[in-house]
C-alpha cells in the first residue's frame, strides 16, 4: 500500500500548520504522500506547505471553492498512491496514526476504514465537551467509532480511508455537504466494497467552533439524514428519530411537571445525571461534566428539531431536496 493523504482546506492555514507539524511526529518510516487542496481560499495555506517540503512529501493544488467533498475528490483524482487516507484542516494525529493503520490492513484488508474521534489534552474545555458528546455511548450511540469493532461502519470523512479501486468504482463525493461521507459509505456498500472501523487509529480532531456553529453543524447533520433515507431507503432506521423523540419527550415532561407535578422530571434528571457524572469522570473536570450537559441538549435539538423539518418537506410534502434546501448542496 502506498499512501496518499487527502486534506481540503479552506481559509485554515494555521489549522495546516498544526496538522503538518503532526505529520512530523509520526513513527511511520515509510514514504507517504500529503495532497492538500486549496478550496478557493482568500487566506491560503502556500507559504506553510513550502515551509514543510524539506521534511513532508507534500503536493499543493489551489482551485476554485467547489465543496469538502468534490475537493476531496480533486486531490484523489491527482493523488499517486493507491490509498487514500481523508483528514479535515482541524485535525492533529497521534504519532501512531499511520502505523496502526498500516498494520490493520495488512492483517485485515478493507477498501474503506474509519477512525474515531478524540480531545487532545491541549483542547479547550468547549472542545472537551462538544468532543464528549459527539463521540459518548450515552449521546450517539458510538455511532463515531466508539466501539472496539465495527463491520459495515460509516466512516466520517474527518478520519476516513478508501482506496484507489473503491474511489473508481464509486467518483468518490456527491455534491451533498455535510452527510457526503455516509452517502459514499453507502454506496460502496452497494457496490460490494467492505467498511470498517479500525480501533486506535483516531485522531485529535480540534473543531474550531461556538455554540452557535455546532447548532448549525449538527441541524444540517439531522437535515441531511432523511434525504439520504429517500435515496437509498434500506438504510433507514428507527434510531434516527430518537433524537426527535428526546426533544418531543422532553417538552412532554416539562408541560406535565408544570400542570401536575416534578415527578415528571425524574427520567430527565436521572438521564442529566448520569451524563453529568460520565463526561466529569473522563475528562476529570466537573466544568465539563456541565458543559457537556449543556452540549447535549443542543446537540439533540439542534439535530432533532432538523431531521423533524427536512422529514415533512422531503416525505410529507414531497419536495425536492436540492430546491428545498439548496445550501446542503454544492453545484
Amino acid at each position: 500500500m502506498n499512501f496518499s493523504f487527502i486534506i481540503p482546506v479552506y481559509n485554515r492555514p494555521q489549522e495546516i500548520k498544526e496538522l503538518l507539524e503532526s505529520f512530523t511526529q509520526l513513527d511511520y518510516k515509510q514514504e507517504f504522500e500529503i495532497v492538500i487542496i486549496e478550496d478557493g481560499s482568500s487566506l491560503t495555506s502556500k507559504d506553510i506547505c513550502t515551509s514543510f517540503l524539506p521534511k513532508l512529501n507534500i503536493s499543493y493544488y489551489f482551485k476554485e471553492n467547489s465543496g469538502p467533498g468534490n475537493s476531496r475528490n480533486y486531490g484523489m483524482q491527482r493523488a499517486v498512491g493507491n490509498y487514500f487516507i481523508i483528514l479535515d484542516s482541524d485535525c492533529i494525529l497521534p504519532s501512531h496514526y499511520l502505523t496502526t493503520i498500516e498494520s490493520f490492513l495488512k492483517n485485515t484488508y478493507f477498501d474503506c476504514f474509519g477512525g474515531a474521534d478524540a480531545a487532545h489534552k491541549s483542547f479547550s474545555i468547549l472542545q472537551k465537551a462538544i468532543n464528549y458528546v459527539m463521540t459518548s455511548f450515552l449521546t450517539t450511540g458510538g455511532i463515531r467509532g466508539s466501539e472496539k469493532s465495527i463491520s459495515d461502519f460509516e466512516p466520517r470523512s474527518f478520519n476516513m480511508g478508501i482506496s484507489k479501486e473503491a474511489f473508481i468504482a464509486t467518483s468518490g463525493f456527491a455534491n451533498i455537504h455535510p452527510g457526503e461521507d455516509p452517502d459514499l459509505s453507502i454506496r460502496l456498500v452497494n457496490l460490494g466494497f467492505k467498511t470498517t472501523f479500525i480501533p486506535n487509529a483516531y485522531v485529535y480532531h480540534k473543531r474550531r467552533i461556538s455554540w452557535s456553529k455546532f447548532y448549525n453543524q449538527v441541524k444540517k447533520f439531522g437535515m441531511v439524514r432523511p434525504i439520504l433515507n429517500k435515496r437509498y431507503p434500506s438504510t433507514s432506521k428507527i434510531t434516527y428519530w430518537l433524537p426527535t423523540l428526546f426533544v418531543l419527550f422532553t417538552i412532554i415532561f416539562l408541560l406535565l411537571s408544570l400542570i401536575i407535578g416534578p415527578l415528571f422530571l425524574v427520567p430527565l434528571g436521572l438521564y442529566i445525571g448520569l451524563l453529568f457524572i460520565d463526561s466529569t469522570i473522563k475528562n476529570k473536570s466537573v466544568t465539563i461534566g456541565v458543559l457537556s450537559v449543556f452540549a447535549v441538549f443542543i446537540q439533540f435539538f439542534g439535530y432533532g428539531l432538523g431531521f423533524l423539518k427536512s422529514n415533512f418537506y422531503i416525505n410529507i410534502l414531497k419536495r425536492d431536496p436540492e430546491k428545498q434546501f439548496p445550501y446542503l448542496f454544492f453545484k
